[in-house]
């Protein structure tokens, strides 16, 4: 019950916010924007319309995550609510994970948007309705946790701006991290092979969750990786939550 009253207040908190209606509706219009896109470019006009319109709901669902995640905790702070809070019968640890759902499930709301005017777009637009994408959202809903997870990581101890600057790293990071595994290969010095594989086994893969070369080029989806893939999400959101609590507890307010 403690958990559900500040996951919907963390929601409510979320949607009145105006940017968080910017950040949708641009991601909608971009998506929409990849039919025009599509007509301007020479070659397949759908596999251009998949593109441009997953990847601009991607960007954007990415700032939301990243800009609701690390405001999370500071405002409490930054209006003295906290204190509020703490003082009833909450634990901290409640505190984080409430704070995590109700980001969870306004990221799942955006998503949801921006997934169902794009695939009536898409419907219009080719006739074409494509399971997999559903793949591609669920996968991208995990990434989404992931990266509100490091986010509330920063948040419970550093400030907003740095939040977002630490997670934004980590985000591009995530995404180029296969080339540590190939970098390591080439190293000579065993100092710097160990360095390489622990930022390849810490730092968050997020190329696990992006189909959308798949999805564009027709590729067929390979379930087993796509379950692999959930299992290293969910974990690895666990340990971070887990990481968030250690941090917040040890946090003193003054």
């Amino acid at each position: 019950m403690k958990l559900w009253a500040i996951a919907v207040n963390t929601f409510k908190e979320a949607v009145r916010n105006k940017i968080f209606y910017l950040l949708l509706v641009f991601g909608i219009v971009f998506a929409l924007s990849s039919r025009l896109v599509g007509l301007l470019t020479l070659g397949d006009a759908t596999k251009v319309l998949k593109n441009v319109g997953l990847a601009s709901i991607n960007f954007f669902s990415v700032l939301i995550a990243i800009f609701a995640g690390t405001n999370l905790i500071y405002k409490e702070l930054d209006k003295k609510t906290i204190y509020n809070i703490l003082s009833k019968p909450i634990s901290r640890s409640d505190f984080i994970v409430g704070k995590f759902l109700g980001l969870a499930y306004t990221l799942l709301v955006a998503l949801v948007s921006m997934g169902t005017v794009f695939f009536l777009f898409l419907f219009i637009s080719t006739g074409e309705f494509d399971w997999r994408i559903l793949i591609y959202f669920g996968l991208l809903y995990l990434e989404l946790l992931i990266i509100t997870s490091i986010s509330l990581v920063f948040s419970s101890f550093s400030t907003p701006i740095l939040s977002s600057i630490f997670t934004i790293i980590i985000y591009l990071v995530g995404h180029v991290l296969w080339t540590f595994n190939e970098f390591k290969y080439k190293l000579v010095e065993p100092v710097f092979k160990v360095i390489a594989h622990f930022f390849y086994y810490i730092l968050p893969n997020l190329e696990k969750f992006n189909l959308r070369d798949q999805i564009v080029m027709n590729m067929k989806i390979d379930l087993q990786i796509v379950f692999v893939s959930v299992i290293y999400g969910i974990l690895y959101i666990a340990a971070l939550l887990i990481l968030g609590i250690l941090i917040f507890n040890k946090r003193e307010f003054k």
